[in-house]
């Protein structure tokens, strides 16, 4: 038995729509709110209490937010982009 055997047990493909824009908006959030609240208050201890609860309130506004713009930004992509095999 592998030692990553628990990585076997994935989603199903229907979930890819909901799963990417979750870890891509924990991934963003999660670093847009450190560099901007590094520039607001530097490396302190604000900073270190602070950076979390700006980390949540970023992805509670991101996840939603992903979630309905995606579709969009898609659709602009494909006309921006030309499809494989051109």
């Amino acid at each position: 038995m592998s030692r990553f055997s628990f990585i076997t047990r994935r989603l199903p493909p229907r979930y890819a729509a909901f799963v990417m824009p979750l870890v891509l908006s924990i991934l963003m959030s999660f670093i847009v709110s450190g560099v901007s609240t590094l520039k607001s208050l530097g490396i302190s201890a604000a900073f270190l209490s602070t950076w979390p609860v700006a980390w949540l309130l970023s992805w509670v506004i991101a996840f939603p937010t992903l979630l309905l713009v995606l579709p969009l930004v898609r659709r602009i992509v494909s006309f921006v982009v030309e499809p494989a095999g051109r």
